[in-house]
């Protein structure tokens, strides 16, 4: 973040150039400018349901999440800059109850760390309907998603061109070297997750994993080059359509589609359909071969919707994704897992309700059920057999409409995770989420 040279050199070059330029070129650069505090309470709490060394995960900590961004100097060209800081404070933690598995604070063994804190600036630049920015990233799209799940966001360092100068058609570009952990204050390299060593694959009490993602002889997995291309089209009112091109260097590169419909059957009634596929291979350094096809079919009601997915793996390995707190964009990615092991099917079934349709605005309630097989047991005694696994999530959210307490958000998350392939991973989970954001500009 701003102790990287990368970003002190982004900062002082942008707030350099904005002061070189008259006032009345700064008019916009400060009236658009708007700026928020998140105060997000969170408690997390993970049982596990087999001797796995550790019986629970607890953590309770506060984040504060302040987020600036400013408007654009005057001209053909106008230049400005964003700022994100981060802190996040233990509340309780300890006692055989802190695993840095929990992510919400850093930690060294039982002991969670009692606050830490971040500061991002990115400079950003723009021209008629494109913006380049480059700094402190947090991205979104097929090919990268940086989680917020946890106390705090992941974010990266880099550089992203999102261009609209053509009606419908967007253009996405971006770069990235370095990852900073939604629970940790550093940079730190790329890696590819679920990637193994030749080594560790080799050996009969480790083994490659579910995943079957092994690195030749010699590699690392590491890359500080992560590069994305990608063009999103609206064909129609009901019908948007997306490919992006993806590179981890030396590690795997993939090619992704996304096809989402939405049919309006009649008034308050729709259906939609959402289709994607990846194709993944290695890029020297791996054994990464793996396609993935999702589909969501949701049918929606008076406040009711009603989805069925389906997602299949095949090749020889499972699904290529960056590691280090990246959502994949994958149908079945879930709470807890993204039933993307090597060869696995899965289906998924949820019920969705927004209680507006019945008077309580700001009330809404989903629950799914998400069942995955088909793939190889990997350890132990039981190698060579089928690997099997299920998740049932259940999130209640409410959001005040009026009073004092307007625009407070409490979330509760409910998760239930069993498969007869890996110790540790069969758990109940809660997640209890608090948030408030006070608008300061």
């Amino acid at each position: 973040m701003l102790k990287t040279p990368i970003a002190r050199g982004v900062a002082l070059a942008t707030l350099g150039a904005t002061l070189a330029i008259p006032s009345m070129a700064q008019a916009a650069f400060i009236e658009d400018t708007k700026a928020g505090l998140e105060l997000r309470n969170f408690y997390f709490s993970r049982d596990f349901r087999e001797d796995a060394g550790q019986s629970k995960q607890e953590e309770w900590a506060q984040g504060f999440l302040l987020r600036v961004e400013s408007g654009y100097t005057e001209g053909t060209v106008g230049f400005g800059v964003d700022a994100i800081g981060l802190l996040g404070v233990k509340l309780d933690s300890g006692g055989g109850r802190y695993s840095n598995g929990a992510q919400l604070l850093p930690g060294d063994g039982d002991t969670a760390a009692d606050d830490f804190s971040e500061v991002g600036m990115t400079a950003k630049a723009k021209m008629s309907e494109t913006v380049l920015k480059i700094g402190t990233m947090q991205f979104k799209n097929p090919a990268v998603a940086n989680s917020d799940s946890r106390l705090l966001p992941a974010l990266m360092q880099g550089a992203n061109l999102v261009s609209k100068e053509i009606d419908g058609l967007t253009l996405d570009i971006g770069y990235a070297n370095r990852n900073n952990l939604r629970a940790s204050s550093d940079n730190e390299i790329l890696t590819l997750n679920g990637a193994v060593s030749a080594a560790d694959a080799a050996d009969p009490t480790k083994g490659a994993g579910t995943r079957n993602i092994v690195r030749k002889s010699g590699a690392a997995n590491e890359s500080d080059d992560f590069r994305f291309a990608g063009a999103t089209y609206q064909f129609s009112k009901n019908l948007t359509g997306s490919y992006y091109y993806s590179k981890l260097e030396d590690l795997y590169k993939q090619n992704a589609f996304n096809l989402i419909h939405v049919l309006p059957i009649a008034e308050g009634q729709s259906l939609k359909t959402d289709l994607r596929y990846q194709r993944s291979k290695d890029d020297g350094s791996t054994n990464v071969d793996n396609k993935a096809f999702g589909a969501m079919v949701t049918y929606s009601i008076s406040g009711h919707s009603f989805g069925l997915g389906y997602q299949k793996m095949s090749g020889d390995t499972g699904f290529a994704y960056l590691g280090g707190n990246v959502d994949p964009y994958l149908v079945n990615f879930i709470q807890v897992n993204d039933f993307a092991n090597a060869d696995e099917k899965s289906w998924q079934a949820r019920y969705d309700y927004n209680f507006a349709a019945m008077g309580i605005p700001g009330l809404t309630f989903m629950t799914r059920y998400v069942s995955g097989d088909n793939f190889e047991r990997t350890a132990g005694a039981d190698a060579g057999t089928e690997g099997k696994e299920w998740e049932r999530n259940t999130d209640i959210a409410y959001t005040f409409q009026t009073g004092a307490l307007k625009n407070l958000n409490v979330k509760w998350r409910n998760a239930t995770a069993r498969n007869n392939y890996s110790r540790g991973t069969n758990i109940d989970e809660n997640r209890l989420i608090v948030s408030y954001t006070i608008p300061l500009l």
